[in-house]
């Protein structure tokens, strides 16, 4: 394994031991919130209101259903390509479908109870954690983050991947400042998407080192086949 996929390994398996971690305290728990949980959703509520309010929920729809698929598949066609843009977008939406299922499933497992349906300000539905929404938009800010290292270069690079971390992050936020999701609940979701982003990169990235090869200048080319 390469100096990089020996620290990407590294990083899946912190990433990993905290999930495991997370999951193992909330269960031991009973699904009841940590003294943090109930301290920061107190605070959103005190907090909350107004254009701030109306702003979050505006965010908080991106986050999940159809945009957060159709950005997944506009990712996945600029990562792959012209030739091959709609197998990469099928791929994408594909993948994004099946970390969905991995958290439902963790979810479902878990069965950890949301706050109080009084505290809420938009509608939700099913368990707690991971949150739904923050596991989604982290996949997805994943897939543009690849499509993005692999097309851009320079400044353009850096600011679009910012953004995507940035839109991330504020979908993860949203769901605790409308009351629908305990921080821990957020946390768990950002941490199942980098461990499910981090096995991606594991398997796939050999098998994109054996057709492709990068050149000194950075564009990348077919690897000559073989006589």
């Amino acid at each position: 394994m390469s100096p990089k996929g020996t620290l990407v390994a590294v990083v899946l398996v912190s990433v990993t031991a905290a999930l495991v971690a997370l999951v193992a305290g909330v269960l031991a728990r009973h699904g009841l919130p940590y003294a943090v949980d109930v301290a920061v959703h107190r605070w959103a509520l005190a907090h909350r209101g107004g254009v701030l309010t109306d702003a979050a929920i505006v965010v908080t729809t991106t986050g999940s259903g159809p945009i957060a698929y159709l950005t997944a598949a506009a990712a996945g066609a600029v990562a792959a390509g012209r030739d091959r843009w709609l197998l990469g977008a099928a791929a994408a939406a594909t993948a994004l479908a099946l970390g969905q299922l991995v958290r439902l499933a963790l979810a479902t497992w878990v069965g950890r109870p949301r706050p109080p349906v009084a505290d809420w300000a938009w509608h939700a539905g099913g368990a707690a954690l991971p949150s739904g929404h923050a596991t989604t938009s982290a996949l997805v800010a994943a897939l543009v983050c690849t499509a993005v290292v692999r097309r851009c270069y320079g400044m353009a690079r850096m600011t679009a991947v910012v953004a995507a971390l940035t839109w991330a992050a504020a979908v993860g936020l949203t769901r605790v400042y409308l009351g629908v999701h305990w921080p821990t609940d957020v946390v768990a979701g950002w941490l199942l998407a980098g461990a499910l982003s981090l096995t991606a990169v594991l398997v796939a990235a050999p098998l994109l080192g054996r057709a492709l090869v990068r050149p000194p200048g950075g564009g990348v080319r077919r690897r000559a086949s073989r006589a």
